[in-house]
């Protein structure tokens, strides 16, 4: 059975580093603690499913030494430098062969049933992106058969253009599915949005 594999894509918890409209909004302890308990959430949640192959893909790449700050036994992969897309692609592309999905760390809703249903529509199609509520998207996903196609031309990242731009960057033979839309924390107004709910 050919393996799956999960890519969580993560920046190493550091204050003044990172998610910096957070932490304009919320103060940067504050967002350094919601960067911390999402890694460890989506770490528990996530880890131990026998139905995928989690690996990570971090930020800076010295961060990858930092043994304490990573579970023991996890493939810990860096990201290596280019922009976002160069980055998520390359994790993408290192992965041993199987279908690929790659998330992000600051979507608390994000449970093993969204990456389930990531891996049922890489069966039907060749990539698979999960929307997010700001036009971003939250997951990118190959089928990768025969291989990992083009991704990521022209992106206008972190604006509410990056889902649109990735998607009229793609070959036009490629099918794609799409997931749940999920919300991301990007900015305050998020944070204060999802925080009773989620508990962060």
């Amino acid at each position: 059975m050919i393996a799956r594999h999960l890519v969580l894509f993560a920046r190493a918890p550091q204050l003044g580093v990172g998610k910096r409209r957070l932490a304009r909004d919320i103060g940067a302890v504050r967002a350094l603690r919601f960067e911390r308990l999402m890694l460890a959430r989506l770490l528990r949640r996530l880890g131990h499913d026998r139905r995928w192959r989690l690996r990570l893909a971090v930020t800076p790449d010295r961060a990858r030494h930092r043994k304490r700050l990573w579970p023991r036994g996890l493939p810990v992969l860096e990201q290596g430098g280019g922009h976002l897309g160069q980055r998520m692609r390359r994790a993408l592309a290192a992965c041993p062969p199987g279908p690929a999905v790659l998330i992000g760390t600051d979507i608390p809703a994000l449970g093993p049933e969204h990456i389930v249903e990531a891996f049922r529509l890489l069966g039907k199609h060749d990539l698979v992106f999960g929307p997010a509520a700001d036009g971003g998207f939250w997951l990118v996903g190959a089928r990768r058969s025969p291989r990992l196609p083009r991704l990521f031309g022209r992106v206008r990242w972190s604006s509410r253009h990056a889902l649109a731009d990735a998607l009229a960057s793609l070959p036009r033979n490629l099918s794609v599915g799409f997931a749940a839309p999920l919300e991301d924390v990007d900015d305050g107004a998020a944070y204060r949005r999802l925080s009773p709910q989620r508990g962060f």
